[in-house]
């Protein structure tokens, strides 16, 4: 079990919910009826719409024969992981760019993650030293090394 987790650590436990009821063939509304739950309950939680809680985690694994606490170990990495995003730096510097270097958008609303390839080329093709050293420093080298080097 604690290989299983290592490896789906993370994921919302309302996904892995999903893939325990598709693997069994049981229809999420019966299953929720059959553990005294609303069908909207687990659609929610499935959806990754709504958090696991302790009293329907236990039920669940119960009805499916998984250890206790699974889903709620699943959901506290799950929320660690929220957590950690929320801290992460969301952008580079942006009085390190000049915004000519992104003439064709709004340079504070890119999605710096999303569109990491696009933009590690462009600087690397178009900008100075100084946003080439911020781009470096914001994805790390080797993320910028690697995008290079699959895009020539």
């Amino acid at each position: 079990m604690n290989d299983y987790i290592n490896l789906v650590k993370g994921i919302h436990p309302g996904f892995i919910l999903e893939r325990q009821l598709r693997k069994r063939k049981l229809p999420k509304g019966k299953f929720a009826l059959s553990i005294n739950e609303y069908p909207q309950t687990i659609v929610a939680i499935t959806k990754g719409r709504r958090k696991m809680n302790t009293a329907l985690a236990l039920k669940i694994e119960q009805a499916l024969g998984l250890e206790d606490g699974f889903f709620m170990i699943l959901q506290v990495f799950h929320d660690i992981n929220v957590e950690k995003e929320k801290t992460q730096v969301e952008s580079p510097d942006l009085q390190k760019l000049r915004p000519v270097l992104f003439w064709d958008t709004d340079i504070r609303k890119m999605n710096w993650e999303k569109q990491k390839s696009a933009i590690i080329r462009r600087v690397f093709e178009r900008g100075n030293e100084t946003e080439k050293t911020e781009i470096l420093r914001f994805y790390g080298e080797q993320t910028v090394q690697d995008m290079l080097t699959t895009h020539e």
